[in-house]
Protein backbone atom coordinates (compact mmCIF):
# COMPACT_ATOMS: atom_id res chain seq x y z
CA UNK A 1 0.00 0.00 0.00
CA UNK A 2 1.32 3.65 -1.07
CA UNK A 3 1.89 6.32 1.71
CA UNK A 4 -0.77 9.06 0.53
CA UNK A 5 0.71 12.51 0.31
CA UNK A 6 0.55 15.31 3.04
CA UNK A 7 -1.31 17.40 1.08
CA UNK A 8 -2.94 17.02 -2.25
CA UNK A 9 -5.71 19.31 -4.16
CA UNK A 10 -9.18 18.20 -4.57
CA UNK A 11 -9.25 16.54 -8.08
CA UNK A 12 -6.19 14.79 -7.18
CA UNK A 13 -7.67 13.63 -3.65
CA UNK A 14 -10.77 12.30 -5.56
CA UNK A 15 -8.38 10.47 -7.70
CA UNK A 16 -6.29 8.85 -5.31
CA UNK A 17 -9.47 7.80 -3.36
CA UNK A 18 -10.44 6.25 -6.30
CA UNK A 19 -7.57 4.80 -6.90
CA UNK A 20 -7.64 3.35 -3.00
CA UNK A 21 -10.89 1.95 -4.21
CA UNK A 22 -9.67 0.15 -7.04
CA UNK A 23 -7.06 -1.55 -5.20
CA UNK A 24 -9.81 -2.71 -3.09
CA UNK A 25 -12.18 -4.09 -5.93
CA UNK A 26 -9.25 -6.39 -7.56
CA UNK A 27 -8.47 -8.21 -4.76
CA UNK A 28 -10.40 -11.50 -5.11
CA UNK A 29 -9.05 -11.47 -9.14
CA UNK A 30 -6.60 -13.79 -8.93
CA UNK A 31 -5.84 -14.55 -13.31
CA UNK A 32 -2.82 -17.26 -13.27
CA UNK A 33 -4.13 -19.00 -10.10
CA UNK A 34 -7.54 -19.36 -11.11
CA UNK A 35 -6.72 -20.76 -14.69
CA UNK A 36 -3.46 -23.35 -12.72
CA UNK A 37 -3.27 -27.25 -13.29
CA UNK A 38 -2.45 -28.74 -10.22
CA UNK A 39 1.29 -29.86 -10.62
CA UNK A 40 0.31 -33.80 -9.63
CA UNK A 41 -2.13 -33.48 -12.57
CA UNK A 42 1.16 -32.46 -14.68
CA UNK A 43 3.47 -34.55 -13.16
CA UNK A 44 1.52 -38.15 -13.97
CA UNK A 45 0.46 -36.52 -17.49
CA UNK A 46 4.28 -35.56 -18.22
CA UNK A 47 5.39 -39.59 -17.70
CA UNK A 48 2.63 -40.89 -19.22
CA UNK A 49 3.42 -38.48 -22.59
CA UNK A 50 6.64 -39.17 -21.89
CA UNK A 51 5.84 -42.90 -22.85
CA UNK A 52 3.75 -42.01 -25.83
CA UNK A 53 0.47 -42.44 -23.82
CA UNK A 54 -1.87 -39.78 -24.77
CA UNK A 55 -5.23 -38.77 -23.83
CA UNK A 56 -6.40 -35.07 -22.95
CA UNK A 57 -6.22 -34.40 -19.28
CA UNK A 58 -9.15 -33.56 -17.53
CA UNK A 59 -8.65 -30.54 -15.68
CA UNK A 60 -11.18 -29.32 -13.09
CA UNK A 61 -11.65 -25.45 -12.15
CA UNK A 62 -13.07 -23.45 -9.61
CA UNK A 63 -15.52 -20.83 -10.97
CA UNK A 64 -15.33 -17.64 -8.79
CA UNK A 65 -18.10 -15.06 -8.69
CA UNK A 66 -17.29 -11.66 -9.76
CA UNK A 67 -19.95 -10.03 -10.41
CA UNK A 68 -19.80 -7.47 -7.05
CA UNK A 69 -15.97 -6.67 -8.36
CA UNK A 70 -17.55 -6.00 -11.78
CA UNK A 71 -20.25 -3.72 -10.75
CA UNK A 72 -17.60 -2.11 -8.61
CA UNK A 73 -14.78 -1.48 -11.13
CA UNK A 74 -17.48 -0.37 -13.63
CA UNK A 75 -18.83 2.53 -11.22
CA UNK A 76 -14.55 3.10 -10.51
CA UNK A 77 -14.45 3.89 -14.58
CA UNK A 78 -17.84 5.94 -14.85
CA UNK A 79 -16.61 8.22 -11.94
CA UNK A 80 -12.74 8.33 -13.49
CA UNK A 81 -13.73 8.84 -16.71
CA UNK A 82 -11.15 10.01 -19.32
CA UNK A 83 -10.95 14.10 -18.71
CA UNK A 84 -7.57 14.22 -17.93
CA UNK A 85 -4.75 11.58 -18.10
CA UNK A 86 -5.40 10.46 -14.24
CA UNK A 87 -8.55 9.75 -15.10
CA UNK A 88 -8.19 7.93 -18.19
CA UNK A 89 -5.23 6.08 -16.69
CA UNK A 90 -8.11 4.94 -13.58
CA UNK A 91 -10.56 4.32 -16.50
CA UNK A 92 -8.36 2.24 -18.33
CA UNK A 93 -7.10 0.38 -15.43
CA UNK A 94 -10.60 -0.66 -14.00
CA UNK A 95 -11.84 -1.36 -17.50
CA UNK A 96 -9.09 -3.97 -18.00
CA UNK A 97 -9.61 -5.51 -14.49
CA UNK A 98 -13.48 -5.33 -15.02
CA UNK A 99 -12.42 -7.88 -18.38
CA UNK A 100 -10.45 -10.29 -16.54
CA UNK A 101 -13.06 -11.29 -14.18
CA UNK A 102 -15.21 -11.79 -17.07
CA UNK A 103 -13.00 -13.75 -18.70
CA UNK A 104 -12.07 -15.56 -14.80
CA UNK A 105 -15.86 -16.33 -14.65
CA UNK A 106 -15.83 -18.37 -17.90
CA UNK A 107 -12.56 -20.26 -16.43
CA UNK A 108 -13.28 -24.22 -18.14
CA UNK A 109 -15.38 -23.04 -21.11
CA UNK A 110 -14.20 -21.19 -24.63
CA UNK A 111 -16.00 -18.14 -23.49
CA UNK A 112 -12.28 -17.89 -21.99
CA UNK A 113 -10.83 -17.02 -25.36
CA UNK A 114 -12.56 -13.47 -26.26
CA UNK A 115 -11.69 -11.76 -23.50
CA UNK A 116 -7.90 -13.37 -23.23
CA UNK A 117 -7.86 -11.76 -26.80
CA UNK A 118 -8.95 -8.29 -25.69
CA UNK A 119 -6.57 -8.48 -22.46
CA UNK A 120 -3.42 -9.66 -24.45
CA UNK A 121 -3.95 -10.03 -28.04
CA UNK A 122 -3.94 -12.22 -30.70
CA UNK A 123 -1.02 -13.83 -32.99
CA UNK A 124 -2.08 -12.09 -36.32
CA UNK A 125 -2.32 -8.45 -34.71
CA UNK A 126 0.02 -6.23 -36.22
CA UNK A 127 3.08 -4.99 -34.80
CA UNK A 128 2.95 -1.00 -34.48
CA UNK A 129 4.88 0.79 -36.95
CA UNK A 130 5.01 -2.50 -38.96
CA UNK A 131 2.98 -4.14 -41.66
CA UNK A 132 3.97 -7.15 -40.09
CA UNK A 133 2.20 -9.09 -37.40
CA UNK A 134 3.32 -10.66 -33.97
CA UNK A 135 2.83 -14.08 -36.03
CA UNK A 136 5.36 -13.04 -38.82
CA UNK A 137 7.80 -12.24 -36.03
CA UNK A 138 7.69 -15.63 -34.69
CA UNK A 139 7.76 -17.75 -37.64
CA UNK A 140 10.90 -15.39 -38.33
CA UNK A 141 12.63 -16.41 -35.02
CA UNK A 142 12.00 -20.14 -35.37
CA UNK A 143 13.24 -20.27 -39.29
CA UNK A 144 16.34 -18.10 -38.21
CA UNK A 145 16.99 -20.22 -34.91
CA UNK A 146 16.85 -23.29 -36.80
CA UNK A 147 18.70 -21.68 -39.73
CA UNK A 148 21.20 -21.45 -37.24
CA UNK A 149 21.00 -24.43 -35.51
CA UNK A 150 20.15 -22.88 -31.92
CA UNK A 151 18.92 -26.64 -29.96
CA UNK A 152 16.10 -26.29 -27.21
CA UNK A 153 18.26 -28.52 -25.22
CA UNK A 154 21.45 -26.99 -25.61
CA UNK A 155 23.85 -29.93 -23.76
CA UNK A 156 26.51 -27.07 -23.28
CA UNK A 157 24.71 -25.52 -20.95
CA UNK A 158 24.15 -27.35 -17.74
CA UNK A 159 21.07 -27.37 -15.37
CA UNK A 160 22.91 -28.20 -12.41
CA UNK A 161 21.72 -26.51 -10.23
CA UNK A 162 19.08 -27.33 -7.32
CA UNK A 163 16.27 -24.91 -6.52
CA UNK A 164 16.94 -24.80 -3.13
CA UNK A 165 20.84 -23.82 -3.86
CA UNK A 166 19.58 -21.08 -6.31
CA UNK A 167 17.10 -19.97 -3.73
CA UNK A 168 20.07 -19.19 -1.27
CA UNK A 169 22.18 -17.54 -4.17
CA UNK A 170 19.42 -15.42 -5.62
CA UNK A 171 17.93 -14.25 -1.95
CA UNK A 172 21.54 -12.93 -1.19
CA UNK A 173 21.87 -11.03 -4.59
CA UNK A 174 18.45 -9.49 -3.59
CA UNK A 175 19.50 -8.61 -0.12
CA UNK A 176 23.21 -6.30 -1.57
CA UNK A 177 20.54 -5.18 -4.30
CA UNK A 178 17.26 -4.23 -2.78
CA UNK A 179 18.45 -4.09 1.02
CA UNK A 180 18.08 -7.44 3.51
CA UNK A 181 14.81 -8.80 3.82
CA UNK A 182 13.01 -6.89 1.27
CA UNK A 183 12.29 -10.25 -1.09
CA UNK A 184 12.17 -12.96 0.02
CA UNK A 185 13.01 -15.97 -2.52
CA UNK A 186 11.10 -19.17 -2.12
CA UNK A 187 10.82 -22.55 -3.43
CA UNK A 188 7.24 -23.85 -4.65
CA UNK A 189 6.46 -27.59 -5.75
CA UNK A 190 2.77 -26.56 -7.12
CA UNK A 191 4.44 -23.45 -9.36
CA UNK A 192 3.76 -24.26 -13.46
CA UNK A 193 6.41 -21.44 -14.67
CA UNK A 194 10.19 -22.21 -13.85
CA UNK A 195 9.60 -18.38 -11.48
CA UNK A 196 6.99 -15.94 -10.40
CA UNK A 197 8.28 -12.58 -9.01
CA UNK A 198 6.21 -10.36 -6.91
CA UNK A 199 6.99 -7.06 -5.33
CA UNK A 200 8.37 -8.92 -1.83
CA UNK A 201 8.73 -12.95 -2.71
CA UNK A 202 10.35 -14.81 -5.88
CA UNK A 203 9.12 -18.45 -6.56
CA UNK A 204 10.78 -20.71 -7.89
CA UNK A 205 9.66 -24.13 -8.94
CA UNK A 206 10.51 -27.38 -6.83
CA UNK A 207 12.04 -30.33 -7.77
CA UNK A 208 13.72 -28.22 -10.72
CA UNK A 209 17.60 -27.78 -11.43
CA UNK A 210 18.67 -24.62 -12.92
CA UNK A 211 21.19 -23.59 -15.18
CA UNK A 212 23.65 -20.37 -14.63
CA UNK A 213 21.90 -19.26 -17.18
CA UNK A 214 18.50 -19.48 -15.85
CA UNK A 215 20.10 -17.66 -12.62
CA UNK A 216 21.08 -14.96 -15.43
CA UNK A 217 17.39 -15.04 -16.91
CA UNK A 218 15.43 -15.14 -13.76
CA UNK A 219 17.58 -11.88 -12.24
CA UNK A 220 17.28 -9.79 -15.14
CA UNK A 221 13.42 -10.45 -16.02
CA UNK A 222 12.17 -11.23 -12.71
CA UNK A 223 13.93 -9.39 -9.80
CA UNK A 224 15.05 -6.36 -11.45
CA UNK A 225 11.90 -5.49 -13.58
CA UNK A 226 8.94 -7.53 -12.26
CA UNK A 227 9.80 -7.11 -8.61
CA UNK A 228 11.90 -3.67 -9.00
CA UNK A 229 8.49 -2.48 -10.93
CA UNK A 230 6.44 -3.62 -7.89
CA UNK A 231 8.50 -2.07 -4.98
CA UNK A 232 8.76 1.39 -7.19
CA UNK A 233 4.91 1.43 -7.59
CA UNK A 234 4.66 0.62 -3.78
CA UNK A 235 6.65 3.70 -3.26
CA UNK A 236 4.16 6.19 -5.41
CA UNK A 237 2.37 8.63 -3.02
CA UNK A 238 -0.76 8.94 -5.38
CA UNK A 239 -1.41 6.07 -7.27
CA UNK A 240 -0.81 2.86 -5.08
CA UNK A 241 -2.53 0.75 -8.55
CA UNK A 242 1.32 1.32 -9.98
CA UNK A 243 2.25 -1.64 -7.80
CA UNK A 244 0.02 -3.77 -9.13
CA UNK A 245 0.45 -5.52 -12.62
CA UNK A 246 -2.95 -4.83 -14.05
CA UNK A 247 -4.13 -6.55 -17.48
CA UNK A 248 -3.46 -3.76 -19.48
CA UNK A 249 0.13 -3.31 -18.77
CA UNK A 250 1.06 -7.16 -19.42
CA UNK A 251 2.47 -6.52 -22.52
CA UNK A 252 4.49 -3.72 -21.70
CA UNK A 253 5.70 -5.43 -18.44
CA UNK A 254 6.59 -8.82 -20.25
CA UNK A 255 8.19 -6.85 -22.78
CA UNK A 256 10.19 -4.91 -20.86
CA UNK A 257 11.02 -8.21 -19.02
CA UNK A 258 12.75 -9.75 -21.81
CA UNK A 259 14.10 -6.52 -23.30
CA UNK A 260 15.64 -6.39 -19.86
CA UNK A 261 17.05 -9.75 -20.87
CA UNK A 262 18.57 -8.41 -23.96
CA UNK A 263 20.02 -5.62 -22.66
CA UNK A 264 21.59 -7.47 -19.64
CA UNK A 265 22.50 -10.58 -22.00
CA UNK A 266 20.42 -13.21 -20.61
CA UNK A 267 18.59 -14.01 -23.67
CA UNK A 268 20.03 -16.00 -27.06
CA UNK A 269 18.08 -17.12 -30.23
CA UNK A 270 16.75 -20.55 -28.54
CA UNK A 271 14.60 -18.67 -25.97
CA UNK A 272 13.56 -16.18 -28.51
CA UNK A 273 12.72 -19.34 -30.20
CA UNK A 274 10.52 -20.70 -27.50
CA UNK A 275 8.53 -17.45 -26.85
CA UNK A 276 8.02 -17.90 -30.53
CA UNK A 277 6.81 -21.17 -30.49
CA UNK A 278 4.18 -20.37 -28.06
CA UNK A 279 2.86 -18.05 -30.55
CA UNK A 280 2.48 -20.59 -32.95
CA UNK A 281 1.02 -22.97 -30.56
CA UNK A 282 -1.98 -20.40 -30.07
CA UNK A 283 -2.42 -19.71 -33.50
CA UNK A 284 -2.88 -23.79 -33.60
CA UNK A 285 -4.97 -23.83 -30.65
CA UNK A 286 -7.00 -21.16 -32.25
CA UNK A 287 -7.57 -22.86 -35.34
CA UNK A 288 -8.60 -26.03 -33.76
CA UNK A 289 -5.70 -28.26 -32.48
CA UNK A 290 -6.24 -29.71 -29.33
CA UNK A 291 -4.14 -30.33 -25.91
CA UNK A 292 -2.41 -33.47 -27.70
CA UNK A 293 -1.67 -32.05 -31.04
CA UNK A 294 -0.03 -28.67 -29.68
CA UNK A 295 2.26 -31.14 -27.50
CA UNK A 296 3.12 -32.93 -30.31
CA UNK A 297 4.08 -29.46 -32.32
CA UNK A 298 6.27 -28.46 -29.27
CA UNK A 299 8.06 -31.96 -29.30
CA UNK A 300 8.40 -31.90 -33.02
CA UNK A 301 10.12 -28.92 -32.24
CA UNK A 302 12.86 -30.19 -29.94
CA UNK A 303 11.28 -29.65 -26.72
CA UNK A 304 11.47 -32.58 -23.83
CA UNK A 305 8.50 -33.71 -22.79
CA UNK A 306 7.96 -31.84 -19.23
CA UNK A 307 8.88 -28.56 -21.35
CA UNK A 308 5.96 -29.56 -24.42
CA UNK A 309 4.01 -30.06 -21.37
CA UNK A 310 4.56 -27.13 -19.89
CA UNK A 311 4.16 -25.22 -22.82
CA UNK A 312 0.97 -26.64 -24.60
CA UNK A 313 -0.16 -26.39 -20.69
CA UNK A 314 0.15 -22.58 -20.99
CA UNK A 315 -1.71 -22.15 -24.19
CA UNK A 316 -4.63 -24.16 -22.82
CA UNK A 317 -5.09 -22.64 -18.94
CA UNK A 318 -8.56 -22.41 -18.41
CA UNK A 319 -9.98 -23.23 -21.65
CA UNK A 320 -11.19 -27.28 -23.09
CA UNK A 321 -8.42 -28.57 -24.38
CA UNK A 322 -10.06 -30.13 -27.24
CA UNK A 323 -9.34 -27.01 -29.93
CA UNK A 324 -11.09 -23.95 -31.00
CA UNK A 325 -10.01 -21.98 -27.58
CA UNK A 326 -6.92 -20.97 -25.77
CA UNK A 327 -5.61 -18.36 -23.07
CA UNK A 328 -3.73 -15.83 -24.99
CA UNK A 329 -1.15 -14.44 -22.39
CA UNK A 330 1.65 -15.56 -24.42
CA UNK A 331 1.02 -13.39 -26.68
CA UNK A 332 2.66 -10.28 -25.95
CA UNK A 333 6.47 -11.83 -24.95
CA UNK A 334 7.42 -10.79 -28.51
CA UNK A 335 5.01 -8.21 -28.96
CA UNK A 336 5.97 -6.64 -25.93
CA UNK A 337 9.36 -6.83 -26.53
CA UNK A 338 9.27 -5.49 -30.39
CA UNK A 339 7.06 -2.55 -29.16
CA UNK A 340 9.13 -2.13 -26.06
CA UNK A 341 12.80 -2.10 -27.72
CA UNK A 342 10.94 0.43 -30.60
CA UNK A 343 10.20 2.99 -27.51
CA UNK A 344 13.93 2.56 -26.23
CA UNK A 345 15.05 3.49 -29.91
CA UNK A 346 12.39 6.71 -29.98
CA UNK A 347 13.28 7.76 -27.07
CA UNK A 348 16.88 7.66 -27.26
CA UNK A 349 16.14 9.65 -30.98
CA UNK A 350 14.69 12.08 -28.90
CA UNK A 351 17.14 12.28 -25.80
CA UNK A 352 14.28 11.76 -23.21
CA UNK A 353 15.85 9.10 -21.02
CA UNK A 354 13.96 10.60 -18.58
CA UNK A 355 11.00 9.01 -20.26
CA UNK A 356 12.82 5.92 -19.70
CA UNK A 357 13.53 5.80 -16.14
CA UNK A 358 9.31 6.76 -15.95
CA UNK A 359 9.08 3.17 -17.41
CA UNK A 360 10.22 1.51 -14.04
CA UNK A 361 8.72 3.80 -11.83
CA UNK A 362 5.76 1.11 -11.29
CA UNK A 363 3.94 -1.04 -13.43
CA UNK A 364 3.07 1.16 -16.57
CA UNK A 365 2.07 0.79 -19.75
CA UNK A 366 4.38 2.74 -22.56
CA UNK A 367 0.72 4.81 -22.91
CA UNK A 368 0.93 5.85 -19.25
CA UNK A 369 4.70 6.94 -19.14
CA UNK A 370 4.12 9.59 -21.97
CA UNK A 371 0.21 10.61 -20.88
CA UNK A 372 1.39 10.28 -16.93
CA UNK A 373 4.93 13.05 -17.50
CA UNK A 374 3.52 15.92 -16.10
CA UNK A 375 2.43 14.12 -12.54
CA UNK A 376 6.18 13.03 -12.81
CA UNK A 377 7.53 16.59 -13.35
CA UNK A 378 5.22 17.58 -11.03
CA UNK A 379 6.50 15.26 -8.25
CA UNK A 380 2.90 13.71 -7.55
CA UNK A 381 4.11 10.76 -9.07
CA UNK A 382 7.65 10.38 -8.40
CA UNK A 383 10.85 8.77 -10.18
CA UNK A 384 12.39 5.49 -9.51
CA UNK A 385 13.85 4.55 -6.36
CA UNK A 386 15.30 1.10 -8.12
CA UNK A 387 16.73 0.81 -11.41
CA UNK A 388 17.83 -2.47 -13.20
CA UNK A 389 22.10 -2.42 -13.34
CA UNK A 390 21.91 -2.16 -17.19
CA UNK A 391 19.91 0.78 -17.25
CA UNK A 392 22.08 2.50 -14.48
CA UNK A 393 24.48 2.84 -17.33
CA UNK A 394 22.84 5.38 -19.39
CA UNK A 395 25.79 5.70 -21.62
CA UNK A 396 26.37 2.03 -22.00
CA UNK A 397 22.46 1.57 -22.88
CA UNK A 398 22.80 4.65 -25.33
CA UNK A 399 25.59 2.68 -27.18
CA UNK A 400 23.53 -0.17 -27.26
CA UNK A 401 20.58 1.55 -29.00
CA UNK A 402 22.30 3.90 -31.20
CA UNK A 403 24.13 0.97 -33.40
CA UNK A 404 20.87 -0.31 -33.38
CA UNK A 405 19.45 2.72 -34.70
CA UNK A 406 22.03 2.98 -37.38
CA UNK A 407 22.49 -0.59 -38.66
CA UNK A 408 18.75 -0.93 -38.93
CA UNK A 409 18.57 1.40 -41.40
CA UNK A 410 20.54 -1.64 -43.50
CA UNK A 411 18.35 -3.60 -45.89
CA UNK A 412 20.15 -6.88 -45.90
CA UNK A 413 18.10 -7.80 -49.01
CA UNK A 414 20.48 -4.96 -51.17
CA UNK A 415 24.15 -6.39 -49.41
CA UNK A 416 25.73 -8.90 -51.54
CA UNK A 417 28.43 -10.85 -50.02
CA UNK A 418 31.81 -9.49 -52.34
CA UNK A 419 30.47 -6.07 -50.78
CA UNK A 420 31.67 -7.69 -47.15
CA UNK A 421 35.00 -9.03 -48.04
CA UNK A 422 36.58 -6.86 -50.48
CA UNK A 423 40.02 -7.71 -52.09
CA UNK A 424 43.07 -4.96 -51.74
Amino acid sequence: MSAQPSALSPELQRYAELDQRLLAAVKPIHILPTVAWPASLENRLIEAYGQGRFTLPEVNYQRPDLAATRAELAAIEAAAGNADPLGDYLARTAESWRVAAEMLEAVGTDGVTAPSITLYGKPGDPIPGSSRSNLDAARYFVELSDELGADLGDDDIAADIPAERLQADLAKTLDEFFGAGRIAVEVDGELTAKAAAGATRIRLRGGTSFSEYDRHQLLAHEAFVHSLTALNGRAQPLLGSLARTSPRVTATQEGLAVFAELMSGAIDIARLKRISLRILAIDMALNGADFVEVYKYFSECGQNAADSFHSAQRVFRGVPLVGGAAFAKDNVYLSGLITVHTFFRWALKQRRMDLLRYLFAGKLALHDVMSLEPYFVSGALVAPQWLPPWMQHAHGLAGKLAFSLFVNRIHMGKVQADELSPGL
